[in-house]
């Protein structure tokens, strides 16, 4: 298969939903409602240490050629059955003779992506399907199959493999569905209290006793105004 470099296109569509927003919603819908619908954001350690720590990945060279290997950074990305849209921290292309075709390298590659994350791995699955939505858009957009992945963790300093399963992929498809329902519908669910609610960066803008009755971020300006 002859996969063109003229297909890593970058897609910018409104009602696109960030792929990094995975991550949000799987944490907690609401936290992802304020942020991508309300457009509310508020910064605390672990965001901004998150941010740094992508600074160095996002600010090196978006090409590079390593081992034979080529290594391909902030390549941006979308997938329009998923309609969802974002970028790969990192793509790998290593060369192998059962790969895919690039006519840019004139070679064989195996298209391997990897998400780079602070801390360490997480006991719920948004960061591997932050990472399956990035290699979805890599199968649409190349016409290929990509069978793995891995999450690189800054703590721990090590890369975790992920195989992507067909039982992982269903998930992400209603995953993805569901925020796809809420944001056209610009709902933002009621609070569900747990103990994530400390270490979030929203928890000042959360409001509990609003539930779902007016849109915090409607409320935020009306008080304001008072």
């Amino acid at each position: 298969m002859n996969c063109s470099s003229k297909k890593f296109v970058d897609y910018k569509g409104d009602d696109y939903l960030l792929i990094s927003g995975i991550q949000h919603f799987i944490f907690c819908r609401r936290q992802w409602a304020l942020i991508h619908i309300e457009q509310l954001w508020s910064e605390n350690f672990f965001t901004i240490d998150g941010q740094i720590k992508h600074d160095k990945v996002d600010n090196g060279n978006v090409f590079e050629s390593r081992n034979n290997a080529k290594i391909i950074r902030s390549m941006p990305i979308v997938s329009h059955k998923l309609k969802i849209q974002g970028k790969c921290d990192v793509v790998e292309l290593k060369p192998d003779i059962n790969g895919f075709y690039f006519s840019k390298y004139k070679e064989k590659y195996n298209v391997y992506p990897v998400e780079y994350k602070r801390g360490k791995s997480k006991t719920d699955e948004s960061d591997i399907m932050q990472l399956l939505a990035e290699a979805i858009c890599l199968e649409e957009m190349l016409g290929l199959k990509i069978n793995e992945g891995a999450c690189f963790y800054f703590e721990t300093r090590r890369r975790e493999p992920v195989i992507f399963t067909k039982e992982l992929r269903n998930r992400l498809v209603n995953i993805v569905k569901e925020m796809n329902h809420y944001y056209d519908r610009r709902y933002t669910p009621k609070v569900k209290k747990s103990r994530k609610c400390r270490s979030c960066s929203l928890k000042n803008f959360c409001l509990p006793e609003l539930n779902s009755t007016i849109l915090v971020s409607k409320y935020m300006e009306k008080r304001m105004k008072e």
